[in-house]
């Protein structure tokens, strides 16, 4: 097997497991202490105590609430297979109550071969929903509800969770309430009788943390020491690879991806991007794949926008800047120029403009939207005079300074300053 086969095999391979959440999250499943041994946990004494419960899995998109949430009832189905009923809802198709009752009513026929009668009433539906609970309570089986969305099913009269926890608590029933959401304070949202029927347990989904981050790391792009690869050459991947995830550099490129995007999915997605930069020829993993996906990623557009502009265009959004670090939170073109006149005296500087020039300059800055009016009550009002405030961040116009190729030295020193 050539080595540019190797690699597409190896490709293949790691693509095929960041597109696997029981891959993914099986070695963060591990610990005693971990959401998934919680939640496994709490729902299988539900199933094998005979008793209710109700749980709130709350965090960031792409937390991994829904994946462990799968990983967790694929697992309890392998080990009670006769002992589960699962409904499924969501808060962006069922929030409305008649709709949700519905479509519990179509599950649950579905899944006990029943006839389901597409012209039931609200309240039919109703009492057909507590007639199973209690039918399935007294042959042992639970009935699992998964509301994802649950913070769209806590807007309006509440009905349908009222309905459903006070129905686990006044009937022999055998049932778990799974509510799934975005929203850290969803328990908030709960009216008082609904609140006051919940079980007011909830799993937090948390960042991961750096152990976890280089678990995972290692767990999907390590290759098997098996029959599938060479040895000699998943050796020497895997040797290759640990010193990257040593490297000071590396730990600052994964430091500098999760503080703006802190989620496991969004780990995932960038371990996919550094795939797709592995090349072939290259035969291993390198520190640039790394580098290139991040930059890739982390595109400003703003910063490509500085990138555009004149010498001039630069020289009046640093003066807004400055004029920003002085504490001038309210100016205007005439003020600009003000600062740039005192920039040109304290320096000498050969890039010294005509107002007239200055002023099509400052147009353009608006056009690109670098620049903005503060409001639009003063449009009737010459554009010397209207107020204005600058759309770039210090970071963004200090990078693009450092990227503009011909960008005067003596604008840096005055960012710097």
């Amino acid at each position: 097997m050539g080595l540019q086969s190797q690699v597409e095999k190896a490709k293949s391979l790691i693509r095929s497991r960041l597109c696997n959440p029981n891959f993914i999250f099986k070695p963060l499943s591990e610990s005693p202490d971990s959401n998934y041994s919680k939640l496994k946990f709490i729902i299988s004494s539900s199933i094998t105590e005979a008793c209710n419960n109700s749980i709130l899995l709350v965090g960031p998109c792409g937390s991994g609430k829904n994946a462990v949430l799968e990983l967790v009832l694929n697992d309890l189905l392998q080990e009670h297979p006769d002992m589960i009923s699962m409904i499924r809802l969501n808060g962006l198709l069922h929030s409305e109550e008649n709709c949700a009752f519905k479509e519990i009513a179509r599950q649950l026929c579905l899944e006990h071969h029943l006839l389901f009668s597409k012209m039931a009433s609200f309240d039919d539906n109703s009492q057909f929903m507590i007639a199973m609970l209690r039918e399935c309570g007294l042959a042992h089986r639970t009935i699992i509800f998964i509301l994802d969305e649950f913070d769209l099913f806590a807007q309006g009269k509440q009905r349908l969770l009222y309905s459903l926890l006070d129905a686990m608590h006044s009937v022999t029933s055998q049932a778990v309430v799974i509510g799934v959401s975005c929203r850290l304070d969803v328990d908030q949202l709960l009216e008082k009788r609904v609140r006051s029927r919940f079980s007011h347990r909830k799993l937090l989904f948390l960042p991961p943390s750096e152990e976890d981050v280089q678990r995972l790391l290692e767990h999907v792009l390590n290759l098997p020491m098996d029959s599938s690869f060479p040895h000699d050459y998943a050796a020497q991947f895997n040797g290759k690879l640990q010193n990257i995830l040593a490297d000071e550099r590396f730990r600052g490129i994964i430091t500098s991806y999760l503080n703006s995007h802190p989620t496991v999915n969004h780990l995932l997605r960038f371990l996919f991007t550094v795939i797709s930069f592995w090349e072939s020829k290259s035969g291993f993993l390198s520190l640039e794949n790394f580098k290139t996906a991040l930059s890739s990623i982390q595109r400003q557009p703003k910063q490509e926008c500085i990138k555009d502009c004149s010498i001039l265009e630069l020289y009046i959004l640093v003066c807004m800047k400055r004029l920003e670090v002085k504490e001038q939170n309210s100016y205007n073109f005439n003020s600009v120029m003000k600062e740039y006149k005192s920039i040109h005296d304290s320096f000498q500087t050969s890039d010294y403009y005509a107002r007239n020039v200055c002023l099509r300059a400052f147009e353009r800055l608006i056009q690109r939207e670098l620049i903005c009016f503060m409001d639009n009550r003063a449009h009737n009002q010459s554009l010397e005079f209207r107020p204005v405030k600058l759309l770039v961040s210090y970071a963004e116009l200090q990078e693009g300074l450092k990227s503009y190729r011909s960008c005067p030295s003596i604008l840096q020193k005055l960012m710097d300053r």
